[in-house]
């Protein structure tokens, strides 16, 4: 009988979450992209030293492109001569369309696009942009009385049974 051929690992490095995004902002529409990397960033980001919190995309209409402006991707230390700027803008790899439909649902007043997840699927790393509304404080608190009392009532209902 033939072995059989496993599918790679999707799972293949680190998943770095913006959770701040999810708690700032609400999502309202997400389009994964891949991200133009530097050999000693593909390092720093296997390794975790990335920060999304920052982080924000800004649409190019005249090129039909996606930028990525503020995340830092912290330096590579045995890259010696040929590290990168940990501050440096990065382009987004998008279709044609996507990047209009995007730029098209900016437009609108108080949307903004947020990096919230990057990762790596194939070999390839890829970052997860959403295309967000800025949540009033009150609403964030709302919010977080809403989830807390329902893991008292979660809590209540496991000791319970």
């Amino acid at each position: 009988m033939a072995r059989k051929k496993y599918k790679k690992d999707a799972d293949q490095g680190p998943h770095i979450e913006n959770r701040k995004a999810r708690h700032d902002f609400i999502i309202t529409d997400t389009l994964e992209t891949g991200i133009k990397l530097a050999g000693s960033e593909v390092k720093s980001v296997r390794a975790g030293k990335v920060s999304l919190t920052e982080g924000y995309v800004r649409v190019a209409p005249e090129e039909n492109a996606l930028y990525l402006h503020g995340v830092n991707i912290g330096e590579y230390p045995p890259a010696g001569a040929r590290q990168h700027a940990s501050l440096r803008t990065r382009k987004l790899l998008a279709h044609g369309r996507e990047v209009f439909k995007l730029a098209r649902a900016v437009e609108a007043k108080g949307m903004t696009i947020v990096p919230l997840k990057m990762y790596f699927k194939d070999g390839y790393a890829k970052l997860l942009i959403g295309v967000a509304q800025g949540r009033a404080e009150h609403d964030k608190r709302d919010r977080i009385a809403k989830r807390d009392a329902e893991r008292d009532i979660s809590r209540a209902m496991s000791r319970r049974a």
